[in-house]
């Protein structure tokens, strides 16, 4: 692993423990602490996408170097396609997890994002398109990409996938951000640009939070508007019979 890819990483690690004195900062400025999480993270995550994105220049200068490498075309098709294969393994390892483990749906760790971004609304792009940049970047591109040069691709895959589940402090998971990490280093492989596996973490991260944060109160109503047609259907169908 060359110097700027060890830079990347503790660029990484010292954007996600900012928010250690971040959080006293803010409370120093008076910011009130439900929307601590989201003004911190939009202000750390940014200043980590810069530094890590001049620390990628190089890389970025030699990427038509890359054997094997697709081209645009098929990396618009495998992106589309790759979109729809994260939203399956997604739903996949989830049902195994219910029905195979008896582990309850949802996240802890997704909740506490849809809390923050309900706090602050500017938080989704930390957590949409931030956010997925700087994992791929760093759980595929260098992680990853490190590993596969000295193992076959299913252990390169599940150790990436094992530290990705870490940092995000969901265990009970294990199995969905596995399976995400395998189709994300999938796309990676399959198409030599990091930009694919991107997109579409991208497309699930902003799916997850448009349906929590910003569609939540329209679809409660239209839930309890159905709730509410189910139960007159059934007094028209009683009446009936």
């Amino acid at each position: 692993m060359n110097k700027r890819y060890w830079w990347i990483l503790i660029t990484y690690v010292i954007m996600q423990l900012s928010a250690i004195p971040g959080v006293f900062i803010l409370k120093e400025f008076g910011v009130a602490n439900e929307r601590i999480p989201g003004i911190w993270s939009l202000f750390s995550f940014g200043i980590g996408l810069v530094i890590i994105l001049l620390l990628l220049i190089p890389d970025m200068r030699e990427r038509h170097l890359i054997r094997g490498r697709s081209s645009r075309g098929e990396a618009v098709r495998w992106t589309i396609i790759g979109v729809f294969m994260v939203f399956a393994a997604q739903y996949a390892a989830a049902l195994i997890e219910v029905y195979l483990f008896g582990i309850e749906p949802g996240s802890e760790n997704t909740q506490q994002i849809i809390e923050f971004a309900q706090a602050l609304p500017a938080f989704i792009i930390v957590v949409s398109v931030i956010g997925p940049i700087l994992e791929e970047v760093v759980f595929r591109l260098i992680i990853f990409g490190t590993l596969y040069k000295r193992f076959n691709f299913w252990i390169a895959g599940f150790i990436s996938s094992l530290i990705f589940a870490a940092i995000h402090f969901d265990f009970t998971h294990l199995l969905v951000y596995t399976a995400m990490g395998f189709v994300f280093a999938y796309l990676y492989v399959r198409t030599k640009r990091i930009l694919v596996p991107i997109v579409a973490h991208i497309a699930l991260n902003l799916f997850v939070s448009v349906v929590n944060v910003l569609l939540a109160d329209d679809i409660e109503r239209w839930l309890q508007q159905l709730e509410e047609i189910e139960q007159q259907m059934s007094m028209i169908t009683g009446g009936l019979l």
